[in-house]
């Protein structure tokens, strides 16, 4: 928002130039951006805290810098003291309050005869350097005081109230309110408006109504400041679409104390610039009275957490700098009670005064000291075999990534625990005050979260993502919450390809299905590389969750359990989540995963004798996958087979439907001696023997 230094030094006398001031405030959080203009037209662009609306106005920064460089603030009510007041021998304007919970207070002033121009020099440039068009005096002054003193008010034409009263009350259903911006607008019983006897003509603290608005004609004008509760002034500008200045305060809150100032300021404006007269009293209706309760200042809990540099005389002239006032509580000044000013909300709790205190004293002057601590750094269990997981990703060029941790329904029901095998049994874990329908209940899988972070990616013309992400999902099982740890890795069909040897990415003759089974299969080394760091033997089975592709998917077994599923991304779904490629995404188990503990690192000297190679030509049924193969061939060969890998599988030509021939290579070496012929050739027929008894033909 913008600001005038020049505006604030009406307030107060200030010796420093409008740079200091500006770092100044900035420095006790007050934050101004930036300056822009010279002299009388100077601005400053100001960041205020939404927990300090009293400070967006001009008397409430003037306010601060009183307090920074401790010099008196002019008070405001010494200016609404000189008002004229006609007597009247009728009763004062009557205001009626159905809702006090949501308006504890209503003032209101009457003025009478006073004619609607322009407003003066002086108002008009001061409105114009905020970004405010002039209007006319009356509407002029209610933007003035608010800007001055941050507190909202309104001018009603009296002659358009219907039936002499003002009624604040819950709207009705079906009823209809035109704003001041033109816009008819339905009404519900969860609105709260400020009604004339028949109709509504606001919408109290949001924006005023278009029936009762001031105009030229208008010649008596009823002023009113009102309280209103942040909550419903906050649902209702949502609810309706409006941002005002008046709401953006009230959702904020303002001071309770003000509303009888604050109609008195903009009485003396229009008096000031269209005449007439201010006929009766103040109209103040308390409602429901508000007080906020002291707060019991330790001077020990203040050289706590500031340090012992503190003593009580420092604290009472700093708070009190600031409007706090203090009563010593007890004996002696080791604590006092500290009342709050009605204008600062925001301050509930000791440690709130303390954080009043260091501000204006100034971080700068406290020690650069770290805080006692008497016990030791504990690293938590997991925390090697998650450095482990993260450091082989980013290795792999994987860039870490975090999803939300919300999503629909229907994405935590298509990719739970149970659907991906990692679980038995599960339910979802359901909030009870959503977001939305898309983030309606807790993840129960982060692969939700990788495809929206893939897609995200295509979309923005990063055609080679590649992205991982560690954490929690959650799930009920049987009625108790659980949060187990998950690993996801996703890629794109570009990414993966770009690693893939330079042939198989430019040899395009084979055909798309053969490209994306190649890419299938560097997926897949990753996936292995990540695995590679803990202990146990990795078994793989084609089966995998229904929202992988069936024939680019498979599922990783370490000791019997399911610790990880991957593969391409059923057409299906990412035609239905409008991917641009085909995706590859990996889920880790971490928590089954960790069980198996970190792989020991051993060193193994290159042998110093030759390595033999055997080949083996076999035909199985498809229903035969290799680790079949190597679990059978590992229990007949001997301790000296270092390898036993696929080279080559072939299918079509002579080799019957149903059915794959594979070429096997086995190597052999020993550690202490050159390996004789017949010691192969014996070996040999070991594993021929193995492959026939699972249902093998060798090739001759």
């Amino acid at each position: 928002m913008k600001l005038s230094p020049q505006w604030i030094r009406d307030f107060v006398d200030l010796t420093v130039d409008d740079r200091r001031l500006a770092e100044d405030l900035t420095n006790v959080g007050i934050g101004v951006e930036g300056i822009s203009g010279a002299g009388a037209d100077t601005v400053f662009e100001m960041e205020i805290g939404t927990n300090r609306p009293d400070a967006m106005n001009h008397y409430g920064v003037a306010r601060e810098a009183a307090a920074i460089y401790d010099v008196p603030l002019k008070q405001l009510s010494a200016v609404s003291s000189r008002l004229s007041v006609k007597p009247s021998k009728d009763c004062s304007f009557p205001i009626i309050v159905e809702e006090p919970s949501l308006c504890p207070r209503f003032s209101a002033r009457v003025i009478r005869g006073t004619r609607i121009q322009p407003s003066s020099e002086k108002v008009a440039h001061r409105l114009q350097l905020l970004g405010h068009r002039q209007i006319s005096n009356a509407v002029d002054a209610t933007n003035y005081v608010l800007w001055e003193m941050g507190k909202p008010t309104h001018v009603f034409d009296m002659d358009l109230l219907e039936g002499g009263k003002i009624i604040v009350r819950k709207a009705r259903n079906g009823e209809f309110l035109k704003t001041l911006d033109g816009v008819e607008r339905k009404l519900t019983s969860e609105d709260l408006v400020v009604c004339d006897a028949k109709k509504p003509v606001g919408l109290a603290g949001v924006m005023g109504g278009y029936d009762a608005m001031i105009t030229e004609q208008t010649r008596n004008i009823l002023i009113e400041s009102a309280w209103w509760d942040p909550g419903i002034v906050r649902k209702m500008s949502r609810r309706h679409g409006i941002h005002t200045d008046a709401s953006h305060r009230f959702e904020r809150g303002a001071d309770f104390e003000s509303t009888v100032l604050s109609c008195d300021l903009v009485a003396q404006m229009i008096l000031e610039s269209g005449g007439g007269e201010l006929v009766g009293e103040v109209v103040d209706v308390v409602a429901k009275p508000m007080d906020q309760a002291p707060v019991v200042l330790h001077v020990a809990e203040v050289q706590r957490i500031l340090g012992g540099g503190l003593d009580s005389g420092q604290i009472f002239r700093l708070l009190k700098r600031l409007g706090f006032t203090l009563i010593p509580d007890g004996q002696g000044d080791e604590k006092f009670r500290v009342h709050i000013p009605s204008w600062r909300l925001d301050v509930e709790r000791e440690i709130d005064v303390i954080e009043e205190i260091a501000r204006l004293y100034g971080y700068d002057k406290f020690e650069n000291t770290l805080p006692a601590y008497s016990g030791a750094v504990l690293e938590l269990p997991r925390a090697t075999m998650d450095a482990g997981v993260r450091r082989r990703a980013l290795a792999l060029g994987y860039n870490e990534a975090i999803s939300l941790t919300f999503i629909s329904h229907a994405d935590a029901e298509k990719f739970s625990s149970v659907a991906a095998g990692f679980a038995e049994s599960g339910q979802v874990l359901e909030l009870e005050n959503p977001l939305s329908e898309e983030a309606s209940v807790m993840r129960t899988s982060l692969v939700p979260g990788m495809l929206d972070m893939l897609e995200r990616n295509l979309n923005r013309d990063v055609p080679d993502a590649r992205l991982f992400e560690i954490g929690s999902v959650y799930e009920l099982h049987n009625g108790q919450r659980v949060e187990p740890q998950r690993a996801c890795l996703g890629a794109t069909l570009m990414a993966v390809r770009s690693l893939l040897p330079a042939a198989g990415q430019l040899d395009v003759s084979k055909g798309e299905h053969a490209v994306a089974s190649e890419a299938f299969r560097g997926f897949k080394g990753d996936v292995e590389n990540l695995l590679a760091a803990f202990a146990g033997v990795p078994s793989y089975e084609r089966e995998a969750a229904e929202y992988f592709h069936p024939g680019r998917a498979a599922r990783v077994r370490m000791n019997g359990a399911i610790v990880a599923q991957f593969g391409q991304i059923h057409p299906e779904m990412a035609t239905a989540r409008k991917l641009r490629q085909e995706v590859f995404l990996a889920e880790f188990d971490l928590e089954t995963l960790y069980k198996n503990g970190l792989r020991t690192v051993r060193f193994t000297p290159i042998g110093k004798y030759p390595v033999v190679e055997r080949d083996f030509s076999f035909v199985f049924a498809d229903e035969i996958s290799f680790e079949q193969m190597r679990q059978a061939v590992a229990t007949a060969g001997p301790v000296e087979l270092r390898e036993f890998l696929p080279v080559e599988i072939f299918r079509g030509g002579s080799i019957a439907g149903g059915k794959y021939s594979i070429l096997l290579r086995a190597k052999f070496q020993s550690g202490d001696r050159t390996l004789r012929e017949e010691e192969v050739a014996q070996w040999s027929g070991k594993i021929v023997a193995a492959l026939t008894e699972l249902g093998g033909a060798q090739r001759v």
